[in-house]
């Protein structure tokens, strides 16, 4: 027997035959444990099981353990380490074995294997991503904590990225109408790890990463310990203009305060300059027939066309066993970011004109800038006890944050003409001239207080109820020097329940229902137009199963779901003020399947068909045809950048000798660019391919992208038409991991 400690161990320990796998998976506390055959037991039955350090116990054939793609346990459901088989809700886990065998480098890259989760192009400066068809601007968490500055985030400190579907206020808050998705990061280990890793790809990628952690004054398990992981990239890509200088670097040490104490401190410094790429326009109904390196900005983007972010946070979490039934959990986070954006774009909302037989563009230049800081602090108790025969574990929860986003927008409206298909040049030299448009200046606060009870119940034998409820009380106050101040404070609740029976240990069948508020500003600042607007409510209702197959080592999920946002924000045509009166559903069904189907095979596969329409609306959008620019209502449309099938499947298969091969293919039917339903991005098959090399000292990852070269749409802006982001073409990519 192998016992996994996540102190001790960067990764789970797998069994290399499916048949031989009983395991506890022990709720974070107090720590109910969970065996695929048994079900679960309590902490009892372990006389070591401690609340807030988790065990989970495998066994594995002499010689070690084999990695597998098959997540049995997820913390973004509960916020505790839960089986998954015990949530009523859809979860989806891209662990560690996959990214690195896909050579994933981005968040964006990684979320390609989740279905539902569709690319946003974010403005060319930010990770953004749409989950059932709704907006997750701001739904981004990492550790549970929100994380929504609007940035690119480095990879070199997360262990694995999970996404919650549905709506998730109950314990994280404002926002997630399709879901959130929650990074978790690379933790302390006793495990001795000392690795560097370098990539370099076909495409001018250049980039080094490291991993180190042990234990501080000493081995043994339970002392302190600490880790230390960062990346450096000096990269071009395949766009013309395209560059990419980024550093992150996280260091973190886990302190042992006594027998039932510990502290885990943390921080990280993400750094990221490259080009404003707002991608190519479109002409009748599709994106333009041009080479997809084309570059519609400056001619000099690094002079003219420049993003640069930097964030940093601080973490401290303090966790307290007082006894096998209580634990207190405290997490307190602060974070600065600070974001200078240049760009040049084709100028939405235009018509093009013809010139000389040819069609002309006007362009536009803008300056963000984005100085933002904040805290959150989480206190969480959570008990076990035995109430009116049922066994429950009760989390009770106090969230506190305030945040100020100071913003200064000024743009230069119609400062060039130039050739549609033919862009080229730099950009006439806009500072020498004031702003003809200066949108935003002003500074936004935005505190929340909330209270949440959470109780996971065990009904008996065969069924198990995860309910609850939390209360938001969301104050925003933005202020402007020539302009009066907005203000408003929503209170909200936000509850969830969910059934499941399990008639036995392979099978789990559910229902729920959840529900999340969407403020009016959310993410951004008040205004005059949007002061007055009620915050939008989005409903969940989903059934669901999840099998076990092989004694745990393949698992299959299947859900029906609809979702339903109500109260949207619009803007009436005939005062321009915004006002409750839109509505917009989805309906889907979503598949998933991972883990080992058979020896020496590894397999990840999702597909998704989302059923979107915008049933209620009064807004508009349009979208040029030559000479001519159309207009038409968003009533009766589809969600944009939501495909009605999607899907992707990577299957790896050990040859022996260390080595493996892999492969797989991400596809989609057709888009739309926006909620106009005017511009349509046609649907794709990307096949990918990799050469693995595994050994106990350094491992060798070939990754084919794009292998036959498809030429493909991958996203647009989703709010406008003209700005859509091209795929990347065929792409090798080779990394080199060395271990001392």
């Amino acid at each position: 027997m192998l016992e996994y400690n996540p102190r001790k161990h960067s990764q789970p320990l797998r069994p290399l035959r499916p048949d031989r796998q009983p395991a506890t998976f022990p709720d974070r506390s107090p720590h109910a444990s969970y065996h695929p055959r048994r079900g679960d037991r309590g902490c009892a039955a372990r006389p070591r099981c401690r609340p807030g350090h988790p065990a989970v116990t495998v066994t594995a054939e002499q010689g070690g353990a084999a990695p597998s793609y098959n997540p049995l346990v997820s913390s973004s459901a509960t916020k505790g380490t839960a089986p998954l088989r015990d949530i009523p809700q859809t979860v989806n886990v891209v662990g560690p074995e996959l990214i690195a065998d896909q050579g994933v480098r981005s968040l964006a890259d990684a979320l390609q294997n989740v279905p539902g989760v569709t690319l946003n192009m974010g403005d060319g400066q930010r990770d953004q991503f749409a989950i059932r068809g709704f907006t997750a601007i701001g739904d981004t968490f990492v550790d549970g904590v929100r994380d929504d500055a609007l940035y690119f985030r480095d990879l070199s400190n997360t262990e694995r990225i999970e996404v919650l579907k549905g709506p998730a206020a109950v314990l994280y808050g404002r926002g997630s109408s399709g879901g959130i998705i929650n990074r978790v990061s690379k933790l302390p280990t006793t495990q001795a790890i000392r690795e560097i890793t370098v990539q370099l790809d076909s495409e001018g990628e250049r980039r080094i990463s490291f991993d180190t952690a042990g234990a501080i004054g000493g081995e043994g398990e339970g002392g302190h310990t600490f880790r230390l992981t960062g990346a450096f990239e000096d990269s071009t890509g395949y766009r013309d203009e395209s560059f990419l200088k980024r550093e992150a670097i996280a260091p973190s040490v886990d302190l042992k305060l006594g027998e039932d104490t510990r502290l885990l401190l943390q921080l990280a410094h993400n750094g990221d300059r490259r080009p404003t790429d707002f991608g190519i326009p479109d002409n009748n109904g599709r994106p333009l027939d041009v080479d997809h390196d084309t570059y519609y900005g400056s001619g000099n983007a690094d002079r003219d066309d420049t993003t640069t972010a930097t964030m940093n946070t601080a973490t401290a979490t303090l966790s307290h066993r007082f006894n096998d039934d209580w634990s207190l959990r405290n997490v307190l986070r602060y974070y600065d970011f600070k974001l200078d954006r240049d760009n040049t774009l084709y100028r939405s909302g235009s018509a093009y004109t013809l010139s000389g037989g040819q069609l002309m563009m006007q362009r536009t230049h803008g300056h963000v800038v984005r100085d933002e800081e904040g805290w959150f602090n989480q206190l969480e108790l959570t008990q076990r006890v035995k109430l009116g025969g049922l066994q429950h574990t009760l989390l009770y929860g106090v969230e506190v944050g305030t945040q100020d986003k100071a913003l200064d927008i000024d743009n230069w409206i119609g400062i060039d003409r130039v050739p549609l298909y033919n862009p080229g040049g730099a950009i006439p030299p806009y500072t020498t001239r004031a702003p003809n448009s200066r949108t935003i200046d002003n500074v936004t606060t935005q505190d929340s207080t909330a209270f949440y009870v959470q109780d996971q119940i065990a009904l008996g034998e065969q069924w198990k109820a995860l309910v609850g409820v939390r209360h938001d009380e969301y104050r925003q106050k933005t202020t402007e020097a020539t302009k009066p101040d907005f203000e408003r404070t929503d209170p909200e609740w936000s509850p969830r329940a969910g059934l499941v029976w399990q008639p036995d240990a392979s099978q789990a069948y559910y229902l729920s229902v959840s529900r999340s508020f969407q403020p009016s500003a959310e993410q951004f600042q008040l205004s005059a137009s949007n002061v007055d607007a009620d915050p939008e409510i989005t409903t969940n209702h989903e059934i669901g199963a999840k099998w076990d197959f092989l004694g745990g080592a393949l698992s299959a999920g299947a859900s029906i779901f609809q979702l339903v946002r109500e109260d949207m924000k619009i803007t009436d045509p005939a005062t321009r003020q915004t006002i409750n009166a839109g509505k917009q559903r989805t309906e889907g069904l979503e598949l998933s399947i991972s883990g080992r189907p058979a020896p020496g095979w590894q397999v990840h596969a999702g597909y998704a068909f989302l059923d979107t329409e915008i049933v209620k609306s009064t807004a508009t959008g349009g979208a040029n045809f030559g000479t001519r620019r159309v207009t038409v209502p968003f009533e009766g449309k589809d969600a944009a950048l939501t495909p009605r099938h999607s899907g992707s499947i990577w299957v790896t298969r050990d040859l022996g000798r260390g080595w493996s091969l892999g492969g797989g293919v991400r596809a989609q039917a057709s888009q739309y660019a926006s909620p106009d339903n005017l511009v349509r991005l046609p649907g794709f098959a990307v096949f990918d391919a990799a050469l693995l090399y595994r050994s106990k000292a350094y491992d060798l990852t070939f990754n084919l992208k794009n292998a036959f070269d498809r030429e493909y749409w991958a996203t647009a802006h989703g709010s406008v038409n003209g700005l859509n982001q091209p795929g990347a073409p065929r792409t090798l990519q080779a990394t080199a991991t060395y271990r001392f």
